[in-house]
């Protein structure tokens, strides 16, 4: 399978390169960092195809739409991009319109975009990406749009090239898809059931990672802690953590019914699984909960956070929230900032629910109005934000191990602490991709200020 992507990549690459100016392409992403990680790889097939990468969407000659379908905001989005290429595409005929990602495995999506947006020239979905390059290479040689959606994965591809964002740390694929079918979330259908990655193709990641350069490895999954490759998620941070060269392990994102004790101790026990964990749960009431197909309770969540905390000293929680699931009354609400209180998390996603067609909430009764959600909305941040402020305002005066990421353009240095919070300190930019003691002298809501000890 790798060498036929390959053909497909050199016959890309001889056309490119008889061109007199080299071709210039840019990747646009939306959602989650599963989707990023495509990217990522979608780059650098188009780095191997001879595309040089740029951000200057004027001055490009192919555009990667990654999409997403988890909310309707990033929808919408799209659509409004591919409105304003329409100009560009008729201005320059050999403009490459390439849409790809979540959205795409919708059939009701594709027929809206062969219907409104006839120009686009390549559709494709979250099974097949390693096509891409034959793809690209078709849509040369034929007119109308090529259209190639999978409704499955038969394997997955293993060493597709990649053009990483960032040097110092990257995200590793472990698990891909989602079995838990969530009653609001279209990932299931979208992204398939969960198909895991052998252990030993992950550590060869890792290892290869490792040898550029990088510090820092994030395990990706949709249900990253339901891991099942042979090995537990547990015995998995064993392995990687053993790998020479990282420093530090993070994994997103997890659901709670996956938390096992193997977990908790090995995030107590491991030095470079760093002392953070993303514990989505959504919403507080029973009721929701089960409507939602959660698969737990509050008091069963309450308890699993207390029980992290006490297994992990010092563990920075985050979470997910959603507020105005069908049905949802003003006591489900307030038993959602129980568990905000309860949980003093150190950041909180916090999400209005947003109507996706072909999930089973769609066609619940009891769809809340807009003005109540909104209301119910701020109140949420208000109080996630409260205690936010307050976290970071414990960590004044002490000294935080900072993995140095960049420089920003206020001329400071930025990266993150084990706990994953944000630090901002002067520095000269030689630290970049080291490890740094950083003593916190300012905290805001976001975001810490320090100076290098």
């Amino acid at each position: 399978m790798e060498k036929w992507t390959t053909y497909y990549v050199d016959k890309m690459l001889k056309i490119n390169q008889e061109l007199e100016l080299q071709p210039k392409a840019m990747v646009v992403t939306y959602g989650c960092q599963m989707n990023a990680r495509d990217s990522e790889k979608l780059a650098g097939m188009l780095t191997e195809m001879g595309y040089a990468i740029t951000e200057d969407e004027d001055a490009t000659d192919l555009v990667i739409f990654n999409t997403c379908c988890v909310r309707e905001n990033a929808e919408n989005r799209l659509y409004g991009n591919l409105g304003n290429f329409k100009v560009r595409k008729e201005q320059n005929r050999n403009l490459k319109l390439v849409l790809c990602g979540c959205m795409m495995q919708q059939d009701m999506v594709v027929e809206k975009i062969k219907g409104s947006y006839p120009y686009v020239d390549v559709i494709f979905g979250t099974f097949n990406i390693y096509r891409f390059p034959q793809l690209l290479h078709t849509s040369l040689e034929t007119k109308g749009i090529i259209v190639d959606i999978w409704q499955e994965a038969p394997e997955i591809i293993e060493d597709l090239p990649s053009l990483r964002e960032f040097p110092y740390k990257a995200g590793v694929n472990i698990m891909y898809g989602c079995d838990n079918f969530c009653t609001f979330c279209i990932v299931p259908y979208v992204r398939g059931r969960e198909r895991s990655r052998r252990p030993e193709d992950i550590l060869a990641e890792v290892q290869a990672l490792a040898d550029d350069g990088v510090r820092e490895i994030m395990l990706l999954g949709q249900n990253v802690n339901s891991y099942n490759g042979g090995i537990s998620f547990a015995e998995l941070l064993h392995k990687v953590s053993e790998v020479e060269g990282i420093a530090r392990i993070r994994f997103i994102s997890s659901h709670p019914k996956d938390v096992t004790d193997d977990v908790i101790e090995a995030i107590r026990d491991l030095p470079k699984v760093c002392n953070y964990l993303h514990l989505p749960f959504q919403a507080g009431s029973d009721k929701i909960l089960e409507n939602m197909n959660r698969k737990h309770t509050k008091k069963w969540y309450m308890d699993l956070v207390d029980k992290v905390k006490a297994g992990v000293p010092g563990i920075a929680l985050t979470t997910d929230i959603m507020v105005g699931f069908p049905g949802e009354t003003e006591e489900d609400f307030q038993d959602t900032l129980d568990i905000v209180r309860h949980g003093r998390f150190a950041s909180a996603f916090t999400f209005i629910y947003s109507r996706r067609l072909g999930t089973p909430a769609d066609h619940m009764d009891d769809q809340i109005p807009e003005s109540v959600v909104k209301e119910r909305f701020n109140r949420l941040l208000e109080e996630v934000n409260r205690i936010t402020g307050e976290i970071s305002a414990e960590k004044l005066g002490c000294e935080l191990e900072v993995l140095v990421e960049g420089v920003g353009k206020d001329g400071l240095l930025h990266g993150r602490a084990d706990d994953n919070s944000l630090v901002h300190f002067e520095g000269d930019s030689d630290l970049c991709g080291k490890l740094v003691k950083v003593k916190i002298i300012g905290a805001k809501t976001f975001y810490l200020t320090g100076e290098i000890m």
